[in-house]
């Protein structure tokens, strides 16, 4: 892909003096309520000033090389998630689907589902702490290994029992991915760089959604090869590219701007010393006295739940989004293929939606906007008649995108407003772990046995996104007073 346009910096902050905690409390001034600066950096008692050209230059490399190896790891990430919702219903019309051949009841498939999202928030927050010990490149190739073979090994399941062991077992290793993804762009760029970049990641989960189907309908005309179900080989064809990824993430993917050897000295030391003080630093430790702060900090819970409301609908929508499509009266293997226009529709929303999220410092706006959006459209589709399938349609083509748009601009956001790495550390996995409150919410919400209409999914997914719209502006609104409060020269909280 070409190389993607660096956002345009902001103005020169004032660098307040370096006062410790005892100064600060003796001459009674208030504490920094974040640490951001741009273009200027205190390092080791020194000011480092970036050249605006030099730094634009080195931010082209950096989208060159993190960025496409990230979202080509969470768009593998992706189809091997979302591909239990294509399996459940693949060549239904012979009898042939994973729900028929496995003989699963509508209960046993979400408890299915929900086993994948337990063992994601259990183990998101310590997969964190494992890859800054381990390094990126090698704690991401161990994940992608090992999710590449559980996804294999599923095509081998005989029963429901085996069907939940395998899918616990990959959400175990599917849940380090996102967070430490996201985790390791703080380590390369700045906050107001990152919105559009995180909606880039995050929007592959639209194409894979997109392609997901499209492989499904594909790997559906083989129905039958070798004495397997078609579903079989759908978890097999999607399940070996991520082993063989997995051996060129050990030694392709980016760890910290201090150590790639693809950088010059200067290169490392621009990127380096440019986020110091705004962003995570790869030789940083987590220590108990940063946990501590996160884990006591009310503001953050905010923040959490925003992408609890978020992941109602994008959970909802991934699993069952082929289900809702036939639904819709799309049958056999045109449900797989009428799953791919809104997905793709999708990816573009996600980065638009972003872009201006980051140009225009409307994060929290950005956010708000597109839970209304999404509550309009789930409300209209839960109100239309189940028979007027057209219209549906083509509101499911406007609720999914902006399903799916939310998650960039509220990533950013919080991250932008982290004081530290440790704080980033534990905060990011700790808002996709509380998030699986939603995504389990989102796997009980669409019954089989209301559809087409599917009236239960639709109106609480509208009611979630109505009270993430209400959170993001109450959380604005709070950020925007402190900001007031703030004093002359005192780093701002972002929006």
């Amino acid at each position: 892909m070409p190389p993607l346009s660096p956002m345009i910096l902001n103005e020169l902050a004032p660098l307040p003096l370096d006062l410790d905690d005892s100064d600060r409390s003796e001459k009674g001034e208030k504490q920094p309520s974040i640490h951001q600066y741009e273009h200027v950096v205190e390092s080791a008692s020194s000011i480092y000033q970036a050249d605006v050209d030099a730094e634009r230059r080195l931010v082209r490399r950096l989208d060159m090389r993190v960025i496409p190896a990230s979202m080509f790891l969470y768009f593998l990430c992706c189809i091997d998630r979302f591909n239990i919702g294509n399996a459940k219903i693949l060549n239904s019309d012979t009898g042939d689907s994973l729900a028929q051949t496995l003989r699963l009841s509508d209960h046993q498939y979400l408890i299915a589902l929900m086993v994948f999202f337990i063992a994601y928030a259990i183990f998101e927050t310590p997969s964190n702490y494992l890859l800054k010990k381990y390094r990126p490149s090698r704690w991401l190739a161990f994940l992608m290994l090992m999710w590449g073979a559980m996804t294999m090994i599923i095509a081998a399941c005989q029963n429901f029992a085996s069907l939940v062991a395998l899918r616990f077992l990959l959400g175990a290793f599917e849940a380090g991915l996102f967070p430490g993804i996201v985790y390791c762009l703080t380590f390369w760029y700045k906050p107001n760089e990152r919105a559009v970049r995180v909606a880039l990641i995050v929007a592959c989960a639209t194409l894979g959604g997109a392609f997901g189907g499209a492989i499904a309908f594909a790997v559906g005309k083989i129905n039958g090869a070798r004495g397997l179900e078609a579903w079989r080989w759908l978890f097999i064809f999607e399940g070996v590219p991520c082993c063989v990824c997995a051996i060129f993430t050990y030694f392709i993917f980016p760890d910290y701007p201090e150590t790639v050897t693809w950088l010059s000295p200067e290169e490392r030391e621009l990127a380096t010393e440019r986020i110091r003080g705004v962003a995570s630093l790869g030789h940083h430790k987590l220590t108990w006295k940063e946990a501590r702060e996160t884990l006591v900090d009310w503001r953050l819970y905010v923040h959490y739940l925003l992408f609890i409301a978020f992941s109602v609908g994008f959970a909802s929508m991934s699993m069952f989004a082929p289900t809702i499509v036939q639904g819709l009266g799309y049958e056999g293997l045109s449900a797989q293929l009428f799953t791919v226009p809104p997905y793709a529709i999708g990816f573009l929303v996600c980065v638009a939606v972003a872009w201006v999220s980051d140009r225009y410092e409307m994060r929290a706006l950005g956010a708000a906007f597109s839970f209304f959006v999404c509550a309009i459209a789930f409300l209209i589709e839960a109100l239309l008649p189940p028979t007027a399938f057209v219209a549906r349609y083509g509101v499911l083509c406007v609720a999914l995108p902006f399903a799916f748009a939310i998650s960039a601009p509220c990533l950013s956001w919080l991250t932008a407003n982290l004081r530290n790495t440790g704080a980033t550390t534990l905060a990011v996995p700790l808002n996709v772990s509380i998030a699986t409150i939603g995504q389990i919410t989102g796997t009980f919400i669409y019954k089989s046995s209301e559809a087409p209409a599917f009236p239960t999914g639709h109106y609480t997914n509208a009611g979630f996104m109505f009270a993430g719209a209400a959170f993001a502006l109450g959380l604005r609104a709070f950020y925007v007073r402190r900001n007031r409060e703030l004093a002359m020269g005192e780093p701002r909280w972002r929006m």
